[in-house]
């Protein structure tokens, strides 16, 4: 989802992983799923157009998708391949498609990505399966080939919101577009999967008991758990690099005020995104903590290789909702790093699993347009 509305005009409607649907979604059909394939040749951003000065972890940056909204890019488990959600209504893409693409070796390769999901419906939130054959992710192509409507803020009292679309499962799909399994079936919205590094666990956020909680299920689907229980929205959720813990975003309304608010919006399938903090547990739920207490959005983290860091998304401190910064905290709360320093948007970081890469979406060289691109950095410590 993104916060275009705020700069988040930039994206953070993208936070959810869901990027803006069109009302009808007529361009999405007709797409056949592993047919579509986009390359990209520009070579007009160089490497030191894309950094800041005080960026001192990342070099090398390099831009590796041009124009339309690029986000959630994540790393396959041999490192060589990126899954990421795309919309594009110059190409026909109307709400989010997933697509995946080799990581170019060379500064001569291209990035040529091609789509995986159905081309159907809205989708968010893909990740590869262990073993690279399988990529995972959330659509709501069941219930309509159409893009789902955009949440009517007026009915919302006017606040910027999130859909929390009850038509979204989770699925699993190869290489080529194909859908191999439907994992989730309880009715209400199943999405934000991630898969554990050791290949065992999926967590996932779902509304099925009435709040928008974390799940974990095994990749097929079977032993469903509750892992959250507090009142308010948790999700966002990825594993540790030993597959121990989970480290996630969520938002815990306290006053009468905050939890009508809450519960009025969820009667609607909807959530308001404004006000989120870091949460660390066990994979069981146990030995839940807060990490952050900045106030504003703090979300999209990632852990550190050495398991003791987070890497997350922030806009504590901005008052006017933007610019949003890629920050590094350790996992006790101590220790806070700022990362990146864009003047309107970076999110979503994911490490490589060798360590030694980043790959984040940004508003960086995009020629003062709302165009969210994938950028990929050696990381250096």
């Amino acid at each position: 989802m993104k916060f275009y509305t705020l700069i988040i005009a930039a994206c953070i409607f993208l936070i959810f992983g869901c990027s803006q649907s069109s009302k009808n979604g007529e361009a999405n059909k007709g797409i056949p799923n592993g047919s579509m394939r986009i390359e990209f040749t520009d070579t007009t951003a160089t490497t030191n157009s894309l950094a800041y000065p005080k960026e001192k972890h990342l070099k090398n940056i390099r831009q590796l998708t041009f124009g339309g909204d690029n986000a959630e890019a994540y790393f396959s488990f041999d490192d060589k391949s990126l899954v990421l959600q795309r919309t594009n209504k110059k190409e026909g893409i109307e709400c989010d498609q997933i697509f995946m693409g080799k990581i170019p070796v060379t500064e001569e390769d291209s990035f040529e990505m091609k789509l995986v999901s159905t081309g159907k419906g809205r989708t968010t939130c893909s990740y590869f399966m262990r073993g690279n054959g399988k990529i995972i992710y959330a659509s709501t192509h069941l219930a309509d080939d159409d893009c789902p409507p955009d949440p009517d803020r007026e009915a919302a009292g006017g606040k910027y919101v999130w859909p929390l679309y009850p038509s979204f499962d989770i699925f699993t799909t190869d290489l080529n577009g194909t859908i191999l399994e439907r994992l989730t079936k309880t009715p209400g919205y199943d999405a934000e999967p991630t898969l554990s590094p050791k290949g065992n666990k999926i967590v996932f956020t779902s509304t099925r008991n009435g709040d928008i909680d974390l799940y974990t299920m095994n990749p097929d689907g079977s032993n469903v758990k509750q892992v959250t229980f507090g009142l308010g929205y948790d999700g966002g959720a990825f594993f540790s690099p030993d597959g121990s813990k989970l480290i996630f975003r969520a938002s815990r309304p306290e006053t009468e005020e905050e939890i009508k608010e809450y519960k009025d919006l969820l009667a609607q399938d909807l959530v308001a995104p404004t006000n989120m903090e870091l949460y660390i547990c066990n994979v069981d739920g146990s030995e839940l903590s807060k990490i952050t207490d900045l106030g504003n959005a703090n979300w999209a983290p990632f852990m550190h290789p050495s398991g003791k860091k987070v890497i997350f998304a922030s806009n504590h401190k901005s008052k006017r909702g933007f610019p949003f910064n890629l920050f590094m905290i350790n996992v006790d709360g101590t220790g806070l790093e700022q990362i990146t320093y864009d003047d309107t948007f970076d999110s979503f970081p994911m490490f490589s699993y060798d360590g030694k890469k980043l790959v984040f979406s940004s508003n960086r060289n995009n020629g003062g347009t709302r165009e969210t691109n994938v950028f990929i950095a050696d990381w250096v410590e």
